[in-house]
């Protein structure tokens, strides 16, 4: 027998790296769905309104809009696996303290510093994968990136849901501790240091006018559909923050050494492809917002119902995700893209007719295709976009690019959030009424995808060439590699 098959495998790189990252990332897109099925009861456990438990979430995502953007330097300065595991650290740690908390108050101030380490760990983590995996492979790295990205927030409402039924709502935060720690102990192991020897003094008035700017956007965006979009308060934080953004660009691009290296966007690819992003990711994260509470809502179901009806998105993800990998070299970005949010605009058109009498499993079935459509785009985006961006520039290209996914989930959910406060109507209605709200808000987010089907057409094949080798299998390789060696 061969000798080689009987010693172990050893973990590369790139194995190591994905293994961490799933890891973490799991737990922390987790968390952003996990929490929402406790709201309600942690209203009733202090004694506030389900308003004001809504902080709880509302300052996790401002912290995250914050750190996000600075993530990029601190990662090239201080060391992409030191600042990882310092966020993973913190992230776990806030997990631990938001599961002992004992008022709303500290509860929310918990979140807050829990979304600082959220902030940091996605940007850094794929920074690192897309530093371990050339670009050759990176069509196989995006189904690591697709694992956390379709089983957590499909998984988050029924786990959430379990926890609080049979445990309590401090173990909808404890989850996170044995994942956090083992993560944690394997990465500090294992992963190798970088630190991009390029990387300058901090950006100070760049870090501001970001935190000011996307904070008060984020804001605005999750308190208008609520409030109404010209309250007060709305108009106030969405005009502050819009100066500030403003600002920010009119700083960034003046600067020799900013924060968020916008000059980036100059890049065609990455810029068409972050625009695909936004349309993309602002329909797919406004449904599974809305279509949780079309279920509880219009048609009776509990959380734990709801999250076992939209669970088939993650496995349509994930499912679909092993063919859109093995199209990849042979189509390229655009047309996968745009086969993609076709396919995506199309299953929330028929979503558009879903009422009272469409049964569960035609839901479900609706629910898987849209998670299977949406994988044909998602597996080229993150195949594609890095493919003209340098090893340099990775980390402050992986903080814009997660700045522009928060803002367009956050934009989708308020649009989406928006239309069904118009929609519905005030009172007493029937049936056919509220499921007609529902219809109009399925139909604005098939525009939506279908806004982002045009925009795809227009990403360039040719610059992510390097991204589209076909893999060569391991016998060839072993072969090609016997032949060169008796060639020497």
């Amino acid at each position: 027998m061969d000798d080689a098959r009987l010693r172990p495998t050893r973990l590369t790189e790139p194995v190591i790296v994905g293994i961490v990252y799933v890891a973490a990332m799991f737990v922390n897109i987790l968390d952003t769905t996990i929490v929402n099925v406790a709201l309600p009861t942690l209203a009733t456990q202090f004694k506030v309104p389900v308003a004001s438990s809504e902080w709880v979430v509302t300052g996790y995502l401002l912290s995250l809009a914050v750190w996000i953007p600075a993530s990029g330097w601190i990662g090239d300065k201080f060391g992409t696996k030191r600042i990882f595991l310092v966020a993973l650290a913190l992230f776990t740690t806030a997990s631990v303290l938001c599961g002992l908390a004992t008022s709303l108050p500290e509860l929310i101030v918990f979140r807050i510093v829990q979304g600082v380490g959220g902030g940091m760990l996605t940007p850094i983590g794929l920074a690192m994968l897309y530093r371990a995996f050339p670009p050759e492979r990176r069509a196989a790295a995006s189904r690591i990136l697709i694992i956390p990205t379709a089983l957590a927030p499909a998984m988050g409402p029924v786990i959430g849901g379990l926890l609080i039924d049979q445990l309590s709502w401090r173990w909808v935060f404890f989850v996170n501790v044995p994942i956090g720690i083992a993560a944690f102990v394997f990465g500090a192991l294992k992963l190798r240091e970088y630190r991009e020897p390029t990387a300058y003094r901090f950006d100070f008035p760049g870090f501001l006018l970001a935190a000011a700017g996307l904070g008060l956007l984020m804001y605005a965006l999750s308190e208008g559909p609520a409030d109404g979009w010209l309250s007060p308060a709305v108009v106030t934080t969405a005009g502050i923050g819009l100066v500030s953004m403003a600002g920010l660009v009119f700083v960034e691009l003046r600067s020799s050494r900013p924060m968020l290296q916008l000059r980036l966007f100059t890049n065609r690819l990455f810029a068409r492809t972050n625009l695909t992003s936004m349309f993309a990711t602002a329909a797919f994260t406004g449904t599974l917002f809305i279509v949780p509470i079309m279920l509880q809502r219009a048609r009776g179901a509990s959380a734990f119902e709801s999250g076992l009806t939209t669970f088939p998105e993650a496995i349509g993800v994930l499912s679909v995700s092993q063919i859109a990998a093995r199209l990849y070299p042979r189509l390229g970005p655009s047309r996968l893209m745009t086969a993609g949010m076709v396919a995506m605009s199309a299953v929330l058109f028929v979503f558009s007719w879903v009422d009272a009498s469409t049964s569960e499993w035609s839901i479900r079935g609706l629910v898987y295709l849209l998670g299977a459509s949406y994988s044909f785009m998602i597996i080229a985006l993150q195949a594609s976009s890095f493919a003209g961006i340098s090893h340099g520039d990775t980390a402050r290209a992986s903080a814009l690019y997660n700045t522009q996914r928060q803002v367009a989930s956050a934009l989708g959910v308020a649009i989406l959030a928006s239309g069904l406060a118009a929609f519905l109507p005030h009172g007493q209605a029937t049936s056919a009424q509220t499921f007609l709200a529902y219809q109009r808000v399925f139909m604005i987010a098939a525009f939506v995808a279908a806004l982002g089907a045009v925009v795809s057409r227009f990403v360039p094949d040719k610059d992510a060439a390097a991204t589209m080798v076909p893999r060569v299998r391991r016998g060839a390789r072993a072969a090609h590699s016997t032949t060169a060696q008796a060639v020497e």
